[in-house]
């Protein structure tokens, strides 16, 4: 019975895995880089990218509700959503619209949360369900600010008003989206890293390069984590405009 488990979530893994996108869109001004751990229990953490020729990018990334095959059934639904979408798609017509969608289908009690990023040029407009705040650390100030969007995840009641915040992404910016692995990891003695402790890291950044952000949080994630057990997916999209 163990043996068969073992294989159920390595499919499950591999499932999660293919919905992702093989590489990085290449955006003039931006650098781009991603990151996501597996949790020993598959999570629905999900991330995604869609470019067009005027320049439009649009990122998704999300977290399904509960592991395994169930967070696995969710997350290829919203990659199926997020094909099918132009990259000209305003974002929160895109939420709306997944939104009663997945409430159709009748998936039982499984959500999912997503935040949507568009960038055009220097302008950057947030729509997020149930998402951790997106972090733009600003290079001018050295300060982070934070984009918190309260909403729930996608599959709960119709009409929900997702809200949206646009601002600016400038030069030596970098946007960090993540899903809640990464704040909510537990240390060795059942502490939370948590919301402030994580800005704080990021407040650390400086001039890194989107890549040294990836490599700098996820060692800030080993230090704090030590040997304890990581129950979520950790997933980073980081933007950082040149």
């Amino acid at each position: 019975d163990n043996q068969r488990k073992t294989k159920e979530l390595e499919e499950a893994r591999k499932l999660q895995l293919s919905m992702l996108p093989n590489n990085v869109p290449k955006v003039p001004g931006l650098e781009i880089a991603v990151y996501m751990k597996t949790a020993s229990e598959v999570g629905g953490d999900y991330y995604d990218f869609k470019y067009d020729n005027n320049g439009r990018l649009v990122i998704a990334i999300g977290d399904a509700t509960g592991h395994g095959m169930r967070a696995g059934t969710m997350v290829a639904t919203i990659k199926g959503l997020f094909t099918a979408e132009s990259s000209q798609t305003d974002v929160v017509t895109f939420l709306n619209k997944s939104n009663s969608i997945i409430r159709d289908m009748r998936l039982g009690n499984n959500y999912m949360a997503m935040l949507l990023a568009k960038i055009e040029g220097n302008r950057l407009t947030i729509s997020s369900a149930g998402m951790p705040p997106a972090l733009i650390y600003r290079s001018k100030n050295k300060q982070v600010e934070e984009i918190k969007l309260q909403a729930i995840p996608l599959g709960g009641p119709a009409d929900f008003p997702y809200p949206e915040k646009e601002t600016t992404l400038s030069q030596g910016d970098t946007l960090i989206l993540m899903s809640d692995g990464f704040p909510e990891l537990f240390n060795e003695q059942k502490e939370i890293l948590d919301y402030s402790r994580t800005r704080q890291i990021i407040g650390g950044i400086g001039d890194a390069s989107a890549s040294e952000t990836i490599n700098f949080l996820i060692k800030e994630a080993d230090k704090w984590k030590g040997n304890a057990k990581q129950e979520d997916d950790i997933t980073f999209v980081v933007v950082k405009r040149k």
